[in-house]
């Protein structure tokens, strides 16, 4: 099934989430709709309308009026446990588009229960809380922190579509708050640069580089500071949410140009993932 990437529009949109979210209830689901990258219709033979064939929907909008932020989950099949895309966007106080969160999901793979203790309470993905038993589960699956399941690797299409939107607001940047290490070397790669948190990241390459001062702390204590975490993008993220800064990873913020590639890389390209 093919969707035309143009589906839901190519006129102007409003210039913010606020403005957009100002709008009657029926029009602002089709403008959000924008954000859904095409290719994700395809993966799961989605209708572009998001809604299944006994007419329930399958798109959650958090977008009052008057607020400046939105919230939206794509499901690909009606009373899922997770979605198959969440995006909480919003408007930086420089008027730009801002993403606080951005996930994609493969429903098809094991979940790792990485955002919930063994209670139920939210661990927000490990930033308030740790299930540190799940974590290792997921550690040892092969992903990285936070991810409860396994990506759907298909970041590139996301951020066409990203932009599509962006541009059809007439924004020409925007700015994305990477939670890990990992994410912030992803973004890299994807053509970001850095607001805020440049000398950190750099700062902890030199840190995992042959004599670092990170290097002795990946004694083994345990599966999150192994010794061949210096070598792999993914397992420096699993050793730094483990605490091996001292420090929380925050305070990082980087922008993209809309149709445009910062070169800004913190660590080489060939650093396995």
């Amino acid at each position: 099934m093919k969707f035309s990437e143009n589906f839901a529009g190519t006129e102007p949109l409003p210039s913010s989430i606020g403005a957009i979210n100002r709008l009657p209830e029926a029009e602002k689901r089709r403008v959000y709709l924008r954000v859904v990258p095409p290719r994700l219709l395809e993966r799961f033979g989605l209708n572009p309308y998001l809604v299944d064939t006994e007419g329930r929907s399958l798109l959650t909008l958090r977008a009052p009026a008057g607020a400046a932020t939105v919230e939206l989950a794509v499901y690909h099949r009606y009373g899922f446990p997770d979605p198959v895309l969440y995006a909480h966007l919003g408007d930086s106080l420089s008027g730009h588009l801002h993403v606080l969160l951005y996930i994609l999901n493969d429903p098809e793979a094991p979940r790792f229960d990485v955002d919930r203790l063994p209670d139920g309470r939210p661990t927000r993905f490990g930033i308030l809380a740790r299930h540190v038993a799940a974590e290792r589960a997921a550690l040892q699956a092969g992903l990285a922190p936070g991810q409860i399941r396994r990506g759907l690797r298909m970041l590139p299409a996301a951020i066409a579509t990203f932009e599509a939107f962006a541009a059809a607001m007439g924004q020409r940047m925007y700015f994305a708050e990477p939670l890990y290490y990992h994410n912030a070397v992803l973004f890299e790669r994807y053509g970001f640069g850095y607001q805020k948190g440049r000398a950190l990241m750099e700062r902890i390459h030199r840190g995992f580089s042959p004599h670092g001062d990170l290097l002795p702390r990946l004694d083994g204590s345990n599966p999150f500071r192994q010794p061949q975490a210096a070598h792999s993008v993914r397992l420096r993220s699993w050793a730094i949410h483990d605490g091996i800064l001292g420090v929380p990873f925050t305070g990082v913020t980087m922008y993209k140009r809309v149709g445009q590639r910062s070169r800004t890389l913190t660590c080489p390209l060939d650093l396995p993932w």
